[in-house]
Formats: C-alpha cells, structure tokens, sequence
C-alpha cells in the first residue's frame, strides 16, 4: 500500500505491512485495483481468491469470483457505483455489484476476435465509464483498438490501428475519462498518452514519458491525470535518469 498525499507535490509512503489477510488467503499478481465510495479496496489478482475485499484499513472484509477469471487485468469502479474486471485471458470484461453479482457481459469468453482485427476482443486490457454510462474499452495485447459500448452493452464503435501517429495504437494498456467525456489512453509502447474526444476523435497527446501502464484522473473542479510508468527491461539504459 502507498498513501499518496497532495500538496504542492504528491508524496508517496510506502506501508509494507497495510493489509492484513487471513493465512488461507494467499494474492497472485495484483493486476488491478479499484477503491469503492465507502473507501474499499478491491484486489484484483492472478491467484485463487481474484477479487479480495479489503477496508481502508488494509482489514480483509471478503472475497469473490473464484474459479471465474483466466487471467485477471484491469479493476474499475463506476460512478455507478459496480466495479468491471478486464480479463485479458479469456477477452472479456465484466460487470458485477460490489458483492460479486454478475450484471453485464461485454464479449464471448474464450473467443477472441482475429489478432489486429479492430473487433472486440483480443486480449482487451482494461474499461472506463464516460459521465453518460457509455463504456470504453482498450484492447491491447492482440489489438490495437478502443470499443465504445452503450450502457446496455450495445457495441457503439470502434476505432485505432496499429502505428504511431495519431488515433494509432502500440498496445493500448489503459483507459480512463474525464468529467467532459474525453477519453484518455495509455498507449504503453508509444510512450505517451492520446486523448480523444468522446467519438474517437484525435484531440491531443502527453508525451515525454516511459511506457505508460495505468492511468486515473482525480476528482474536483482542477482534476491532475495520474499516470503509472514502468521500468524498462533493458540493461542497457536500466540505470538511466528521468524515464519514470
């Protein structure tokens, strides 16, 4: 857990011993987390209780989804108040109540769209919510496209090619939108972030970073985007200044 406090600056502590957790509850890879209005964390993770519950205390309150998920990836809760898991090993992504009921199912599992095909899904990655209930999408690690459902979940739209230039992706790892509708968009191996208009129209880009990985805007009338760079896998520029 890191506690992250604004100021002039954000500061970032970090609490190694914050969760608490029952001895049979073991965590996989925490590949997603999301945070509900009541301040509780939800633990989306590559092990054998996917979705652990936890207070804002770090106390284990529960877990569901078990045996559901292949392999789990991105956690978002709405302003609907239901939290969508991105299963990035089955293509799909789901919506449950904060208890683990199931109330919508964007794509079939286990059965991807073509690889680059512009069709939902391969390998989607993550999903975000604009102010209207529309839901997008970013499908990643075998496309390189952003689907816009209706609230129902009635595909709207596609759009994004493989490439580098504007309104083309190299795996669109992230999604988030803002309190006008623009959708921002990781697009990791291009080392920036696109931002669109609601239709998928280019507006503009945050460069000057390094494989961005997760991103979320804060709320308030002057909202900051929050982006989560990784480390780079190369030896040769490991220790290099200023690329997170």
């Amino acid at each position: 857990m890191i506690d992250a406090r604004q100021g002039a600056e954000y500061q970032f502590i970090a609490r190694p011993d914050w969760s608490r957790l029952p001895a049979e509850i073991e965590l996989g890879d925490v590949a997603g987390i999301a945070i509900d209005a009541q301040d509780r964390v939800y633990l989306f993770n590559r092990g054998a209780h996917p979705v652990v519950v936890l207070s804002k205390d770090g106390e284990y309150l529960n877990s569901w989804g078990h045996g559901l998920f292949a392999n789990p990836h991105g956690a978002y809760i709405g302003p609907d108040a239901a939290i969508y898991l991105t299963d990035n090993g089955d293509h799909t992504v789901r919506k449950f109540s904060l208890d683990g009921k199931l109330l919508l199912q964007l794509g079939e599992p286990n059965k991807p769209s073509p690889f680059m095909s512009n069709k939902p899904f391969c390998r989607c990655t993550h999903c975000a919510l604009a102010p209207n209930g529309d839901i997008y999408v970013s499908d990643g690690y075998g496309n390189a496209a952003i689907h816009k459902y209706a609230p129902d979940g009635r595909l709207l739209k596609s759009w994004g090619t493989p490439g580098t230039g504007p309104g083309e992706f190299n795996l669109p790892h992230n999604i988030c939108c803002d309190a006008d509708g623009w959708v921002y968009v990781a697009d990791r191996e291009n080392d920036r972030v696109q931002i669109f208009d609601g239709n998928g129209n280019y507006e503009t880009q945050i460069v000057n970073m390094h494989r961005p990985s997760a991103l979320a805007i804060t709320a308030g009338r002057n909202p900051d985007c929050i982006v989560g760079e990784l480390m780079s896998y190369l030896g040769v520029n490991r220790l290099t200044p200023n690329l997170v």
